[in-house]
């Protein structure tokens, strides 16, 4: 895998979270807002219906009243029983976002351990690429200054054999003192 293809896997998946949170705080904030209207549309609901009844019931006789507080505690008690199912929704969706949460911080980890990895991996490659370069450059250096002393010596071709002009009276090295520096071009 090249750098490039890393790089760009890297920001298309950090694309990817940014929308994936953005899109989480969204939905988060909707079900807030509605958790809110449901909550407050729970509680005035019964005090509405209340206040209805009692101003209709100022006009209705005092026989049809009976009557008609029945059918309004009925309507209460189902009011009532809305309320606490809507209330179980609301839980119910509480719970929801939670293992929803849940899950981002699970890939948000998984994300930043893969990123982990692969600058590990980066890491160990440029340390192996280091350690290698540096011993091909030094052979290099070492033959870059024998080349260099090749050059500043007087050595020439003899019929396919090299011959060097050497300074006899210099200094003799070797074991033997087989060797004598070559003069200079």
């Amino acid at each position: 895998m090249e750098a490039t293809d890393l790089d760009e896997l890297t920001s298309k998946t950090s694309m990817l979270m940014m929308r994936f949170e953005q899109r989480c705080q969204a939905v988060e904030q909707q079900l807030q807002v509605l958790a809110h209207d449901l909550q407050y549309l729970s509680r005035q609901l019964p005090e509405v219906v209340r206040h209805t009844a009692d101003s209709a019931l100022r006009t209705v006789p005092d026989k049809v009243k009976g009557g008609l507080q029945q059918a309004i505690d009925h309507h209460e008690q189902q009011l009532h029983a809305v309320g606490r199912e809507v209330g179980q929704g609301v839980a119910q969706l509480g719970r929801e976002m939670a293992r929803l949460e849940g899950l981002h911080r699970m890939l948000v980890w998984k994300v930043v351990g893969v990123t982990a990895a692969c600058l590990a991996l980066l890491l160990v490659g440029g340390m192996w690429l280091l350690i290698h370069y540096t011993g091909v450059i030094h052979d290099k250096q070492l033959s870059a200054e024998t080349l260099k002393m090749y050059n500043a010596a007087d050595v020439v071709e003899c019929d396919g054999r090299l011959c060097a002009n050497v300074d006899a009276k210099g200094a003799h090295y070797g074991n033997h003192g087989e060797y004598v520096p070559i003069k200079p071009r």
